[in-house]
């Protein structure tokens, strides 16, 4: 009997182990192509309930804030890791997005006032830092405002008060490599109160040219630039400001929609929100808006679609629900909305919540005092 012998093989550098090339990265889910829909929704209850809130309302989109918008928090303020996570993995499972989050108003980024200023980039910074945290897509920012200075300085300083409340944070892969990149600054375009900046597009292009290695872009809310004299209510008015948006910031910037109507005239310069279709903006002109081939979700190749988010107010129980449904329907698509969304959702008490009612209660039992409104119901 004959042993058997493994016969010992020559060595082969072709047989030598190459690792595989790493994957390409994800796109995530909600860069679909579909319409993306969402509201503001209130952090009151928790991060995790905001969720909850737009799901049920029907929205496959949100925007939050990350803190108290009116009050200045305390320095450092940041979200336990815990709470981010189990958000985040929340938002993974309900498929939402992009997740968008509004900056505190009290951030004032182009401030004359050295006290102010410092303030506003430290609240900044931390605005930042939560977003990454919370895995938010956008963090949209109000430029501010300066009547101690010209347009072009309040530009400057903006666009270095971003620059610094961004530093030590990974916002791109690669430093000024904008491909790439976790989360995107936004700047809102403003009604022209006052000495705001960003009321004119131009404005808001010198910012970003000023800062061209970070990641910013544009959130065009639909109110604030018919205050500011774009007249977006016809079908010429909207392709002629359409256009003017792209020649200066260029439309592939512009990621978020604030969807809007508006209580206050054209060109008023006063910043005042109403419900879809029952503004001077009108019903026809957020349906040409939403449905626009330079707007809609599937806007160029490769390209994610725009997030439709409202920040209509809370006048009647329902009020959420009905704005939202009426984007959906704009577009063609029937919603599905939970039951339970048929008031809507509160971020107040359940008794802050029944003195409210109370006092609509002995409101509607008055003769109403706005004959426009009171035929509107």
């Amino acid at each position: 009997m004959t042993a058997s012998h493994t016969p010992i093989l020559a060595y082969d550098s072709s047989d030598e182990y190459r690792p595989e090339p790493a994957p390409e990265p994800q796109a995530p889910a909600w860069r679909d192509g579909r319409v993306r829909i969402g509201i503001h929704t209130s952090i009151a209850q928790g991060f995790a309930s905001s969720l909850e809130s737009a799901r049920k309302l029907g929205c496959n989109a949100l925007q939050i804030f990350s803190a108290s918008p009116r009050m200045w928090p305390r320095v450092g303020a940041r979200i336990p890791e815990m709470d981010a996570a189990d958000f985040r993995a929340k938002r993974a499972e309900l498929g939402l997005g992009p997740l968008v989050i509004h900056a505190n108003y009290l951030i004032n980024l182009a401030t004359a006032d050295p006290v102010m200023r410092v303030r506003s980039i430290q609240a900044f910074h931390d605005e930042i830092v939560r977003a990454v945290a919370l895995g938010a897509d956008y963090l949209v920012v109000h430029p501010g405002s300066s009547r101690a200075k010209t347009p072009e300085q309040a530009i400057r300083d903006v666009a270095q008060a971003i620059r610094q409340a961004a530093r030590g944070v990974r916002l791109c892969a690669k430093f000024g490599d904008l491909r790439d990149c976790r989360l995107r600054v936004l700047l809102e375009n403003t009604s022209g109160m006052g000495a705001t900046i960003g009321s004119r597009f131009e404005e808001l292009k010198a910012i970003i040219e000023a800062a061209r290695e970070l990641p910013l872009g544009v959130c065009l809310d639909t109110a604030h630039a018919f205050h500011a004299g774009y007249d977006i209510r016809s079908e010429a008015g909207l392709a002629q400001s359409i256009a003017a948006l792209d020649r200066t910031v260029g439309l592939s910037r512009v990621a978020v929609l604030h969807v809007n109507d508006s209580k206050t005239p054209f060109a008023s310069r006063v910043d005042r929100h109403e419900h879809i279709g029952r503004g001077k903006i009108g019903l026809e002109a957020f349906r040409r808006i939403l449905n626009h081939p330079s707007l809609s979700a599937s806007s160029s190749a490769g390209c994610p679609g725009r997030a439709f988010i409202l920040e209509t107010p809370i006048d009647a129980p329902g009020d959420d629900r009905r704005n939202v449904r009426r984007l959906w329907e704009l577009v063609g698509i029937a919603v599905k909305q939970a039951p339970r969304a048929q008031n809507g959702f509160s971020m107040f008490s359940r008794n802050r919540r029944g003195a409210r009612a109370s006092q609509r209660n002995e409101k509607s039992a008055k003769p109403s005092r706005n004959p426009e409104r009171a035929s509107k119901g």
